[in-house]
């Protein structure tokens, strides 16, 4: 271990279950550690605090004094130069992320860029001693019309021995009528690709059989890039400024899915070869890193990507392991920060073939809107995912076991009932449940019933009119509500929110309202018809909870709904149909992207939209839900 190295850096070198959401800024405050005093005979070492060198102003804003004492610290902020031995809390332990990126069902014409051509060729003899390449091109061409096609160079290199093997009868996959990506023994019907949803937070691959479009398996992990930081901001520098860091970010993302396909072929039982096409969407910083190309751009205006349309790649080039001859071929950006996510949610819901006005929002660690319809279509994009993931929240935390996901509070008695990840059972039915903090989808329910029982008004202040020995002051004099009793919690501390955790979740709502409103005035549109909420984590949220919040205009309840991983199936439409990828190419394009920080009126709306729901803007659909 390098002298000096923070105690986060030796954590992820050890492969040791850090939290770190805002990756080792020292803003989230979740990396707290103890730092052990005297001789530890197990390791046979000394540890001392006296070991390590702190930046003590930021480990105050999340360590008291009294923490501080007992050699409390944050892991980021924390330098080492000897011999220590570090206790990691329970509530500073990295919990396996839930991922959820199931694929929807979706009605897919099956058009996929490879194709399999069984061929039965003359054998050569000494009255016709053409090159096997000729013959196959001329079978080809003959047979199925396809002319002037080029040929992989792996797959030249094994061709004569394939050919032989089965006797000169033999299975040609051709890509998109030009090249010859692959070559084998008989007559083989059936043909494999993978789609690929790399998001900031998690990881899903979709394995489909290419000729009838069924999902033969799902394989998901978290980002392993989380270890560098949790969001793209982190990333972006970390590649950036790190010696080696961009070289680390790809090759982290390129092994994490060579485990994914390991996982997929072990369900399936495939081969890696069998897979002949790959596709792949992302936020931009993703696409970037996927590719290999510094970020660092992407952090400064004018935001400019390196890429703007679709690429195809070799998977060997990438050192993803797959059919030596197969392409990847990544879907368009739109613009900065709004990627190929985006574009495939776009090839996804289709709203350029939609009369009615619709407001597509995927919430992820960022947000990104998709308003409009047939007639005009705009984008744009805003940083939510920091608090609704947890990053800004004093008891947030990512979707992991114990995590607190559903939660309702008794407008009068001010009682709370919640549940959390991996129980099915109410707190008041379990009353050993072990709650370790507030995920996503508790996060949005706990804004919204804070506000519905009184709790907190619609400028998000708390009223401490409330009788409630739940809410209350802390040691700082901070007004503060209690969700879960220590004697709930896993880590024997009373789980609550404060008013910096409502301010939090006000500017990331906030973001998201002012980017609607600000596409919708500049669109002349005073209705919404639909909103679809997109990405994993908008199927997981409660909608009158976002809509109570103000996540969204006003729009009626039974025309908001969620459609699972867009993103990912845009990924799987794109597999399996070829000409999507051109749709895709062609729309990336005419969306209209809204750079909403350049906006005049961007910091007024905002200002309006922290309000719950809203300052002005009235919500007639919610006429009977709100106080």
């Amino acid at each position: 271990m390098v002298d000096g190295t923070t105690l986060l850096n030796a954590a992820r070198q050890l492969g040791a279950g850090l939290e770190s959401i805002c990756g080792g800024k020292g803003s989230c405050g979740k990396c707290k550690i103890r730092i052990e005093e005297g001789y530890f005979d197990k390791y046979g070492i000394s540890s001392s605090v006296k070991s390590t060198a702190t930046k003590d102003e930021v480990n105050a804003k999340f360590i008291n004094k009294q923490q501080l004492k007992q050699n409390y610290r944050l892991a980021c902020q924390t330098h080492v130069h000897g011999d220590v031995v570090v206790f990691v809390p329970e509530e500073s332990r990295k919990g396996q992320q839930v991922v959820r990126k199931e694929a929807t069902a979706r009605k897919i014409k099956i058009n996929p860029a490879v194709k399999k051509y069984y061929l039965e060729l003359k054998p050569a003899s000494l009255d016709d001693a053409a090159g096997d390449y000729e013959r196959l091109q001329a079978a080809l061409e003959k047979q199925y019309k396809l002319s002037n096609l080029a040929i992989d160079y792996p797959t030249l290199l094994e061709m004569q021995k394939t050919v032989r093997k089965g006797n000169w009868k033999m299975t040609a996959s051709v890509w998109k009528n030009k090249e010859i990506v692959d070559i084998e023994s008989g007559d083989v019907k059936k043909s494999y690709g993978l789609a690929v949803d790399i998001g900031t937070t998690t990881v899903a691959g979709y394995l489909c059989e290419l000729t009838t479009g069924e999902i033969l398996a799902t394989e998901s992990m978290m980002n392993p890039q989380v270890a560098y930081g949790e969001d793209v901001m982190s990333r972006i520098g970390y590649a950036a400024k790190e010696k080696g860091g961009l070289k680390r970010l790809n090759g982290a993302i390129i092994k994490g899915l060579n485990q994914i396909i390991g996982g997929i072929i072990k369900k399936t039982g495939i081969k890696r070869q069998d897979i002949i096409d790959m596709t792949v969407v992302g936020n931009t910083c993703m696409q970037h890193l996927f590719l290999n190309i510094n970020p660092q751009y992407l952090g400064r205006a004018p935001f400019t990507p390196a890429i703007h349309h679709s690429v195809d790649v070799k998977a060997r080039d990438m050192g993803i392991k797959i059919a030596s001859g197969a392409y990847v071929h990544v879907l368009p950006i739109e613009a900065g920060f709004v990627g190929a996510d985006n574009v495939g949610v776009l090839i996804a819901e289709e709203p350029y073939n939609q009369d009615e006005m619709l407001l597509i929002i995927d919430i992820g660690t960022n947000g990104e809107l998709i308003l409009g319809n047939r007639n005009r279509l705009m984008s744009s994009s805003c940083a939510t995912g920091p608090a609704f993931e947890g990053a800004e929240i004093r008891h947030g935390m990512r979707a992991a076991a114990g995590a607190i996901e559903k939660l309702k509070i008794d407008p009068k008695t001010k009682e709370v009932q919640f549940k959390v990840i991996g129980n099915d059972k109410w707190n008041t039915e379990d009353k050993k449940i072990g709650a370790r903090g507030i995920c996503g989808s508790g996060i949005f329910d706990v804004a919204a019933q804070v506000f519905l029982a009184g709790i907190i008004d619609n400028g998000g202040r708390f009223n401490m009119k409330v009788k409630s020995p739940r809410l209350r002051l802390n040691g700082k004099g901070e007004a503060e509500f209690v969700l879960a009793w220590a004697k709930e919690t896993a880590i024997k501390q009373d789980i609550v929110v404060c008013q910096k955790d409502i301010r939090a979740i006000q500017l990331a709502k906030g973001a998201m309202y002012s980017g609607a409103r600000i596409m919708m005035k500049r669109m002349g549109v005073k209705k919404i018809d639909r909103v679809i909420l997109a990405g994993a984590f908008g199927s997981y949220i409660d909608k009158t909870s976002a809509a109570v919040i103000g996540l969204f205009p006003d729009c009626d309840p039974k025309r908001v709904y969620a459609v699972g991983n867009a993103a990912g199936d845009g990924a799987r439409i794109a597999l399996l149909n070829v000409d999507k990828r051109d749709e895709a190419d062609l729309w990336a394009r005419r969306v209209e992207y809204i750079e909403l920080t350049l906006e005049p009126e961007f910091n007024n709306t905002f200002t309006k939209a922290l309000n719950f729901p809203h300052a002005e803007d009235k919500f007639p659909s919610l006429k009977n839900i709100l106080p």
